[in-house]
């Protein structure tokens, strides 16, 4: 969820350049504000018995008077390591489940809008996929376009629309090439609204 408002620096801009939002995906929690950094720390006392600074604790050394040494830990952590397929496997969606929901709506859309526009809509998607193969697509949009797909599919055109506004401000550079046809699908498929995939 982090990903929604602040995205973390690009490497391709400049030191200077503004951050990254994701226009219309900030939405209000609904729950009560709270204002978390309210909390007043007081500087360490320099003066006293012991206001040498140490550069590390020692082993045994105990605390001051008045408070807990905190638990130990007893538990070993995991030492397992984990394979990178496992961790691709969570995060990346297929490109398969990605195309299939796009696809359906192109040939949804070819027996009411013209060829060359399906053609052209279809060259974008090809383009698209070429572009995901080669690895040119970061995760993000990979899982932003996986849900672009699922709200296509689900007949939510807001939120296909709402999710390919965001890729087009945030990462513009990755999609302008072939977003236009994903726009362009989602307006034809919205205009025609045809019967859901069967799945």
């Amino acid at each position: 969820m982090s990903d929604r408002f602040v995205k973390p620096g690009n490497q391709e801009h400049g030191w200077n350049d503004p951050p990254q939002f994701s226009y219309g995906l900030q939405k209000d929690p609904g729950g009560p504000k709270r204002n978390l950094l309210n909390k007043r720390v007081h500087a360490p006392q320099l003066t006293g018995p012991g206001s040498e600074m140490q550069s590390a604790p020692a082993a045994g050394v105990t605390p001051p008077r008045g408070m807990n040494a905190p638990p130990m830990d007893r538990t070993a952590p995991d030492t397992s390591p984990r394979r990178p397929s496992d961790v691709t496997a969570e995060t990346e969606p297929c490109i398969e489940d990605v195309q299939e929901p796009l696809y359906w709506a192109l040939n949804a859309c070819r027996h009411t809008v013209k060829k060359q526009i399906c053609d052209d809509v279809e060259r974008r998607l090809k383009l698209f996929e070429d572009m995901w193969k080669s690895g040119k697509l970061s995760p993000l949009v990979k899982r932003r376009m996986h849900g672009l797909s699922q709200a296509l599919k689900s007949r939510n055109w807001d939120g296909a629309d709402e999710i390919h506004r965001g890729l087009m401000v945030d990462h513009v550079s990755e999609v302008s090439q072939w977003m236009v046809g994903v726009k362009r699908l989602i307006a034809e498929a919205r205009s025609l609204t045809p019967q859901p995939v069967n799945n």
